[in-house]
């Protein structure tokens, strides 16, 4: 597995600015990473994972809320999951705003 050396966190994915920007989803406000449950490795997106992936993806558990698993693409600050999904879609650390688009893809990542 090719790990990104730009990262101080395990992270891949297609085409990778050095916001988490992905090929997928490329917008100013799409600067997160989600840690996924099943191999710990942080990808900018469900998509990124399937591309490059050899195995299913895993959301994290509702008992999981404290796990840090979500990285803001800009000050690099680490999220636990319930931090992340009560943010008002911006980051708690360097308040970068987050794409509220992403709402939608949360049952891929997280029990909800």
């Amino acid at each position: 597995m090719d790990l990104d050396s730009r990262f101080d966190v395990p992270l891949r994915g297609v085409d990778v600015d050095d916001e988490t920007r992905c090929a997928h989803y490329r917008t100013d406000r799409d600067v997160v990473a989600i840690k996924f449950a099943c191999c710990g490795v942080y990808y900018p997106c469900h998509r990124c994972h399937e591309a490059l992936a050899d195995h299913d993806p895993e959301r994290w558990g509702a008992d999981d809320r404290d796990e840090p698993a979500v990285r803001c693409g800009v000050c690099g600050a680490e999220l636990a999951v319930d931090a992340y999904l009560t943010s008002g879609h911006r980051c708690p650390d360097c308040d970068a705003p987050f794409n509220p688009g992403c709402e939608a893809h949360r049952s891929l990542y997280f029990e909800v």
